[in-house]
């Protein structure tokens, strides 16, 4: 069996990478599916959701809002659309008569791409979160991301301005304080960071902190009733089937993560490499990637964009959940 495999790991494709433009690689064409609506000059798109819900995008970033009586509830902010987020609101606010007056802020969890331009609205403004994210927002005392002082542990329904939202945490996915934000009036469900409508995950499961919980997060979306999915990235919303197709590629990947677990010899790279036991770990843990991320490009490229961009890190990144966090493929010595 050859030891020489394609680098597949992050940091094996960072100590590959080419030092100029010129040397990078081609991808497939994104299917056009994948792709939102245009963005205007300043850009950003709004659109509406449903009724009074409207949702912000600068093609790859979103945010969303719900207009009511008295003000703007505004669920993330993140930093590259920025500014945007307010000009977003004072458009539709012009357009429909109603206040564009920013009164509540949801944080879906607490990492800066996500709520990084919260420092730009009024420090009046409740701020709203899990416990969770007041923890980790306190710890890494950033004054883009003030915590919230609202929180709450399991579940918590907002009634603003004769609307409604219910927050709920599930566990442990994406990260440790990542919520489900449902509104039911205007069937819609928001969870950031676990499907990309129309895209693959990017390195290693959108850069997930507890992949089995990442893997069954899709499952718990689809127990809400809910027409319009609000994933926080790219350049539209999404449907069931993008949750179904999403759910999917994740279940081939552990599948044929498996199937190289079981059947990659680990021999030959411990063999070529010796004393350097680094090297040879390197080697096989590339070759079981190969393997598994292979045929897994094959299906997904031209079915969800950028297949072939980071199916492989986040095929890694699950393999290692299977050894570490399931145990598969462990052995004990005799």
């Amino acid at each position: 069996m050859s030891v020489k495999t394609p680098d597949t790991t992050t940091e094996a494709h960072a100590n590959t990478r080419p030092g100029s433009a010129e040397g990078l690689p081609d991808y497939a064409p994104i299917p056009r599916p994948a792709l939102g609506p245009a963005l205007n000059e300043q850009g950003y798109y709004v659109g509406r959701v449903e009724q009074n819900l409207y949702w912000v995008t600068d093609g790859t970033y979103q945010s969303a809002f719900l207009t009511t009586k008295d003000g703007v509830v505004l669920l993330d902010a993140p930093p590259t659309i920025g500014h945007n987020i307010q000009r977003a609101v004072d458009e539709i606010a012009a357009a429909n008569g109603v206040s564009n007056k920013v009164t509540h802020l949801v944080y879906s969890h607490h990492h800066a791409d996500h709520a990084g331009a919260s420092s730009l609205f009024d420090k009046s403004v409740a701020r709203i979160g899990h416990e969770e994210t007041r923890k980790l927002l306190l710890r890494d005392d950033d004054p883009a991301r003030p915590a919230p002082e609202e929180t709450f542990q399991d579940r918590h329904t907002l009634e603003i301005g004769g609307e409604r939202i219910e927050l709920a945490w599930h566990g442990t996915n994406h990260s440790p304080d990542n919520i489900f934000i449902h509104l039911p009036d205007h069937d819609a469900l928001m969870l950031v960071d676990i499907v990309n409508p129309g895209w693959a995950p990017v390195y290693q499961s959108n850069l997930t902190e507890d992949v089995q919980g990442y893997i069954a997060a899709p499952g718990t979306a689809l127990t809400y009733p809910w027409k319009h999915f609000i994933g926080g990235h790219m350049g539209r919303l999404g449907t069931r089937e993008d949750i179904a197709v999403h759910q999917q590629y994740m279940a081939d990947i552990v599948d044929h993560s498996r199937k190289a677990l079981d059947t990659v010899d680990p021999t030959p790279y411990f063999i070529k490499y010796g004393e350097n036991a680094w090297a040879g770990v390197r080697g096989y843990l590339d070759a079981i990637t190969a393997a598994a991320a292979t045929p897994v490009i094959e299906r997904y490229t031209g079915v969800l964009a950028s297949a072939d961009v980071f199916t492989a890190s986040t095929t890694f990144h699950v393999m290692q959940s299977l050894r570490l966090d399931l145990g598969y493929g462990s052995q004990v010595h005799p």
